[in-house]
């Protein structure tokens, strides 16, 4: 069960798996607990969550228009704007003689502690080889994963149940 709840300081909206005892506002970081927080919907998958939330944060915004789910607009935003070449060249870039020095990397760049918890966070179901993987690609070792993963969990900020992690 996923539930969609809200902060009463910061009108934060997020997805809470389960029942726990407590949760954390990732905005403010108010941590209350969650039989008292205002339940806006509860479904039986994390996708309709998001797709709960996100209909709720763009009404927030004052927009009325219906949205897609997820996957169709990832789909879309990968396919808009103009690719890397396109852009090198009208910047006055030789997009070619960059295409020779080296491959041009789109994406954020993120501490290792960060990679760490964007994963716990973006992953649908964070293993720690998932885990690994993720911040693998932003220069975490497996080790310093590992270690993170430890501390994360004795700090109470992560749960891991059946091999999988969870924010708390």
């Amino acid at each position: 069960m996923f539930s969609v709840v809200g902060c009463s300081n910061c009108d934060e909206l997020w997805v809470v798996e389960g029942r726990p005892d407590t949760t954390r506002c990732r905005r403010c970081g108010t941590r209350r607990q969650f039989s008292k927080l205002k339940k806006f919907a509860e479904t039986d998958t994390a996708e309709s969550a998001k797709n709960v939330r996100s209909v709720m944060k763009q009404r927030q915004a004052g927009d009325d228009s219906d949205l897609d789910d997820f996957a169709s607009m990832g789909e879309e935003a990968a396919d808009a704007g103009i690719d890397d070449a396109d852009y090198l060249d009208a910047v006055g870039v030789d997009s070619a003689a960059v295409a020779e020095a080296g491959t041009v990397e789109s994406g954020r760049s993120l501490s290792k502690r960060e990679a760490v918890e964007t994963a716990l966070d973006e992953l649908d179901r964070p293993t720690t080889d998932a885990v690994a993987e993720f911040a693998a690609e932003h220069g975490a070792s497996r080790d310093y994963v590992e270690r993170a993963l430890e501390k994360l969990e004795r700090a109470g900020e992560v749960t891991e149940s059946g091999g999988e992690y969870r924010s708390l």
